[in-house]
Parts: C-alpha cells; sequence; structure tokens
C-alpha cells in the first residue's frame, strides 16, 4: 500500500475518524439515492469501517506513552543474545519467517509470502546512527535477494541517514514503533 494513501493515513489515524467517514457515507446515501438503493450506497462506506476496526485494534495494542521509556530502558539493558532472541520472536509472533544472517550489515532476513525484507539491529543501542550502516544494509540487500531494509535503533538517526533510508527502501524503527513490537513478548516473558 503507498504510504500517502487514503487508507494508509486513515491506518495512522485515529481510528474513529474513519467510523466517522463510513457514517459521511451511510448519511450522504439516504440524502441523495432512492429508498430502495440506499443500502448499496451505505455499503461504500463499509471499507471505512474496516479500515476503523484495523485502526483501533493497532491503538489498542500500542504501548502507552508512559510505558514507552521503560520498555526502552529494559531493551537497552539486554544483551545482544537476548535482545536478537527478542526481536526474532516478536517477528514470528507477526507471521514472518525469520532466518540469521550472517554479516556484518545484516542480521535477519525477514520473509512473508514473497516479500523479503533485511533486518539491521546489531547496533541498536547506538546513540547516534550515520549513514555508514544504513550503506551496508543498502549493499547487504541486494546480496540476499531482499526489497527492502529495516534497521532498528533505540537511538537518533542523521538527517543525511534518514534521507538515504527512505531513498533506499530502509525502514527506520525507533523508540515507539519498537516497543511495540517487542511489547507482545516482553510480557510473556515476565
Amino acid at each position: 500500500m503507498a504510504e500517502k494513501s487514503l487508507f494508509a493515513v486513515l491506518l495512522r489515524s485515529p481510528w474513529w475518524i474513519s467510523i466517522a467517514l463510513a457514517m459521511g457515507f451511510a448519511l450522504a446515501a439516504k440524502a441523495l439515492l432512492p429508498e430502495k438503493y440506499f443500502v448499496f450506497g451505505a455499503i461504500g462506506g463499509f471499507p471505512f469501517v474496516v479500515v476503523g476496526g484495523i485502526a483501533l485494534w493497532r491503538q489498542l495494542r500500542a504501548p502507552s506513552t508512559a510505558h514507552v521509556p521503560d520498555t526502552l530502558a529494559l531493551i537497552t539493558a539486554m544483551s545482544w543474545r537476548d535482545f536478537s532472541a527478542l526481536v526474532e520472536k516478536a517477528f514470528i509472533a507477526d507471521g514472518f519467517e525469520v532466518t540469521r544472517v550472517n554479516g556484518d550489515a545484516a542480521d535477519f532476513k525477514l520473509t512473508k509470502g514473497s516479500h523479503a525484507t533485511l533486518l539491521s539491529c546489531k547496533r541498536w543501542k547506538a546513540a547516534r546512527l550515520g549513514v555508514e550502516p544504513f550503506q551496508g544494509l543498502e549493499a547487504a540487500l541486494y546480496t540476499h535477494d531482499a526489497s527492502a531494509g529495516l534497521c532498528i535503533t533505540t537511538g537518533a538517526v542523521t538527517d543525511n541517514a534518514r534521507q538515504f533510508a527512505r531513498s533506499h527502501h530502509i525502514t527506520v524503527m525507533e523508540s515507539t514503533e519498537l516497543a511495540q513490537l517487542l511489547k507482545p513478548v516482553l510480557v510473556s516473558r515476565m
């Protein structure tokens, strides 16, 4: 799905906006269509109900802002071995096939269907990430036949590095997203 498509934007928005759009469809159908066609017009809003439900589920699953610093403190106190096992378990729980990759640039290959993503998370504790790790990950994409890259960090990412990542199909997962990813496996671990 395109990052700026209507449904992608609605998935990142509060859930009630999608529901309001679905209700708007129903009201417009009631006002503009003959009575016998009202149901068909109102059904046009059903995709917005689905997107609203998905957005609600995601928002309920997301960690509260109060828990993010605690989760990040717990994560940064972990050893690489514990952290990598936790990340692997989280992606498996999300339905990915996870394969460990031996290399400096990438740590895991995540596969779901025909889509492969290389994951770099060795430098999750780095205070500041520059362009170099992203360049290495970008080069590894071709070696491992992956279409996208993902870099996990709890530190800051320079503007140049963020631009490089964006232009080379590399997503940066930071604080809140990382806490959201690891929350289910951290809870089961305690």
